[in-house]
């Protein structure tokens, strides 16, 4: 990965900021992985517990990953993205565009060295004063519910790390099998349940080692960050390598979420790589301006 030396940014840069520079709000969209050959397999005869269990454990292995986003969350309504990152450091890179609007709404953002960098034409252009990017610091993604920061840039639901959401179903006390399905050209067993905050706090009391008692903390870290109801419904596509394919998240909005209007949350993730090379570049200092800069230009 190509990190560039970056000078001082302005700090306590406020969501608020950031919606000046932007030409609209709303939405933000954007936009395979090769099939294993034991995905082609009979499904193994494992209880749903055991198979969601094992993708959990083997989600531990994952140290980059691409995947894409579509569905519905309660702030902003229909979204798609895409979008790449790497586990060790925490680095990701994704592509969006602002949905239901007419013209070019693409968005860019990228978090490298717990700096954010947004770019693309949904920026109003005027405040960038002839840069490409904005950046911010200090920006986090990828983490728990309190500890990410993206200045409103990204809805929360999309603030947490992908890999840590697929484990969420191993919370569930209602597992079961809906079948064999094919996802992105591989063959997976479609497992579906009911996750709620009691169920995890359940399922990390009952942890038989540390490693799955660190990982339901994480998973009910990142639960409270969906800004949903306290009834998560889950759907989980795992392939023949027993790795996490797909998963849906379904809610309806708690009630902070529906005070403001917010609809219900519907989220689909596919996993179309992992553990493929990943280059997240920063953008060159001379060609970015301080999201402060542009908010007080406004």
């Amino acid at each position: 990965m190509r990190v560039s030396a970056r000078g001082p940014v302005p700090r306590r840069v406020t969501s608020v900021a950031f919606a000046a520079v932007l030409l609209a709000g709303g939405t933000v969209a954007c936009g395979g992985g090769a099939e294993s050959d034991s995905a082609n397999e009979d499904p193994p005869k494992v209880t749903p517990a055991t198979a969601v269990a094992k993708a959990a454990t083997n989600s531990e292995d994952i140290r980059s990953l691409h995947y894409r986003i579509t569905g519905t969350v309660p702030e902003k309504g229909r979204l798609e993205a895409e979008a790449s990152m790497n586990t060790e450091p925490l680095t990701m890179s994704m592509r969006m565009t602002v949905a239901d609007q007419d013209g070019d709404s693409r968005l860019e953002v990228r978090f490298v060295n717990e700096v954010m960098y947004v770019g693309g034409s949904a920026v109003d252009s005027e405040k960038l004063d002839g840069k490409s990017w904005f950046r911010a610091d200090p920006a986090a993604w990828g983490h728990g519910a309190v500890d990410n920061k993206s200045y409103g840039v990204l809805p929360r639901q999309i603030e947490g790390s992908p890999v840590v959401q697929s484990t969420l179903l191993t919370g569930s006390e209602d597992l079961q099998m809906i079948g064999t399905e094919t996802v992105d050209g591989t063959r997976t067993r479609h497992y579906e349940g009911t996750v709620t905050s009691g169920s995890l706090l359940a399922a990390r009391k009952g942890a038989v080692d540390e490693a799955t008692r660190e990982r339901l903390i994480e998973s009910l870290d990142q639960f409270m960050g969906l800004g949903v109801s306290d009834t998560l419904t889950m759907d989980l596509w795992i392939d023949g390598d027993d790795h996490a394919k797909q998963f849906r998240m379904r809610a309806e909005p708690n009630d902070k979420q529906a005070s403001t209007g917010g609809g219900p949350l519907d989220l689909t993730i596919t996993f179309l790589d992992i553990n493929q090379p990943v280059s997240i570049e920063t953008p060159l200092p001379e060609d970015t301006t301080a999201l402060a800069d542009g908010a007080q230009g406004s």
